[in-house]
């Protein structure tokens, strides 16, 4: 099974949001500054509501990474459920608020012959 395409999306706080198989991921602005001028790889985090003895529970959990590519012109968004791409130009253009969203570009395994 692939990964379906994906959107990042810029948030009213700074950060993004990673929007892939009816799942939404954040990306922290702190994060996003570290990971574009510092090259830092940044954790990808879910918030999930757990329902314990009748009492609901928020937590967020770090669910993968995104990270630029090492040839420089793109970020790679690594989760549990896959990995997606896209060029460094439009995740900057969606961090600094250029653009409401970009799409993320499904990556498929390589597969050995």
């Amino acid at each position: 099974m692939t990964p379906e395409v994906g959107t990042l999306a810029c948030t009213a706080v700074g950060g993004l949001v990673v929007s892939v198989e009816a799942e939404a991921y954040r990306i922290a602005s702190e994060d996003v500054k570290s990971l574009i001028f510092a090259g830092r790889p940044a954790p990808v985090t879910c918030s999930r509501v757990r329902h314990v003895h009748g009492v609901s529970m928020g937590e967020i959990t770090i669910e993968g990474h995104a990270a630029v590519h090492p040839a420089g012109r793109a970020v790679v968004i690594h989760t549990r459920i896959g990995s997606w791409i896209i060029p460094l130009v439009s995740f900057r253009r969606v961090a600094r608020g250029e653009v409401a969203s970009a799409p993320l570009f499904p990556l498929v395994p390589e597969v050995g012959i």
